[in-house]
């Protein structure tokens, strides 16, 4: 192995998931999962959860689920980008939020410029803004737990 290799390796290391998490969000960001290719499959499972339900509150109910999906990708992905900013550090840091947030709000908005060239897709500064508050909201969750363990060391 190269001199200097393993020691990149090792920084590298945990930025693997959160890398692999932003080539799944851009594949998201394709014709397929656009809302009509998703409505073919969320569609019936909701038809068969909600028999009663009109077709006017089924749509409603598949943009709910798309718009849950924005905020739990990038609640996910900040998580992990945090993983890759700390390194083999422990705990939270507040610079390390930030850091996470930000690069998870300025993937958002290269996501949605990504999806203005995808015919079927629309590029939305409120699906970024959705995309930004599930990366915030994982962080809250991320200082509390950081929080919590603290006060139980004690």
């Amino acid at each position: 192995m190269a001199p200097g290799s393993e020691k990149f390796l090792q920084r590298l290391r945990p930025w693997v998931p959160a890398l692999l998490w932003a080539v799944m969000i851009s594949y998201a960001s394709t014709d397929t999962f656009s809302s009509n290719n998703t409505s073919v499959i969320i569609l019936p499972m909701l038809r068969r959860l909600f028999p009663l339900a009109s077709p006017e509150t089924l749509e409603a109910l598949h943009y709910l689920i798309r718009k849950l999906a924005h905020l739990s990708e990038y609640f996910l992905f900040s998580m992990l980008l945090t993983r890759g900013v700390r390194g083999n550090e422990r705990g939270w840091k507040l610079r390390w939020a930030i850091w996470a947030l930000a690069i998870a709000a300025g993937y958002s908005a290269l996501d949605e410029f990504h999806q203005s060239f995808v015919p079927s897709r629309t590029a939305s500064p409120w699906d970024s803004l959705l995309d930004t508050t599930g990366a915030a909201v994982a962080q809250v969750v991320l200082w509390l737990w950081a929080r919590r363990r603290v006060t139980r060391e004690s």
